[in-house]
C-alpha cells in the first residue's frame, strides 16, 4: 500500500492514476484457470488405427440364423416361429457346449422394435454371441442380391 502525498495542491484536483490491482488479480485468476484446463484438452495418445475390411461370414452348422421380415415375422431358418417358442428353443440351445452363435438377418425396412425383441429373447435365454448379417454395399454379393431381387420383382 502506498500513500499519495501531494504538495500544495487543492483536494479538488482530479487523480490521474489508475488502480491496476483488480486488473492484475483478474488476470492471475484467468492464468491459473488456463494452466489447469489446458492439459485436460491436450491429453491424447497418437495412434495409427488399423483399417479393416468386412470379412465374409463363416457359417458353422451349429450357428442359429433368425430372420426378421419387414412386417415383424420371425423365422428360425426358414420356419416361422412365435415369440414364446423362440425363447424356448433358444434356452435349449444356450446350454450346449460350445454355445452356438445367433445371427440375425433383418429386412432393411423392418422396424427396430421387431429386431430388439429378438435380441432381448436371446439375452433372456443366455445366448452369449449375437450378430447381425448384412450385405456389403458394393461388390459381387451386393450386386448379386440386388439383381436377384430385381429379377424376382421385389
Amino acid at each position: 500500500m502506498g500513500m499519495n502525498v501531494q504538495s500544495g495542491s487543492s483536494e479538488d484536483d482530479v487523480m490521474s492514476n489508475i488502480n491496476t490491482t483488480p486488473l492484475v488479480d483478474v488476470m492471475l485468476v484467468l492464468l491459473i484457470i488456463f494452466l489447469i484446463t489446458v492439459p485436460v484438452f491436450s491429453q491424447a495418445i497418437k495412434m495409427d488405427l488399423p483399417n479393416v475390411a468386412n470379412q465374409p461370414l463363416v457359417t458353422k452348422p451349429e450357428n442359429i440364423v433368425i430372420a426378421v421380415d419387414k412386417d415383424g415375422g420371425v423365422y428360425w431358418g426358414v420356419e416361422p416361429i412365435t415369440g414364446d417358442a423362440l425363447l424356448d428353443r433358444l434356452k435349449q440351445k444356450a446350454v450346449l457346449v460350445p454355445q452356438p452363435e445367433v445371427h440375425i438377418r433383418a429386412d432393411r425396412e423392418a422396424r427396430y422394435e421387431f429386431i430388439g425383441q429378438v435380441v432381448v429373447k436371446c439375452q433372456r435365454a443366455g445366448i452369449q454371441k449375437v450378430g447381425f448379417i448384412s450385405l456389403p454395399e458394393g461388390g459381387v454379393a451386393g450386386e448379386a442380391a440386388r439383381e436377384a431381387a430385381a429379377a424376382s420383382g421385389a
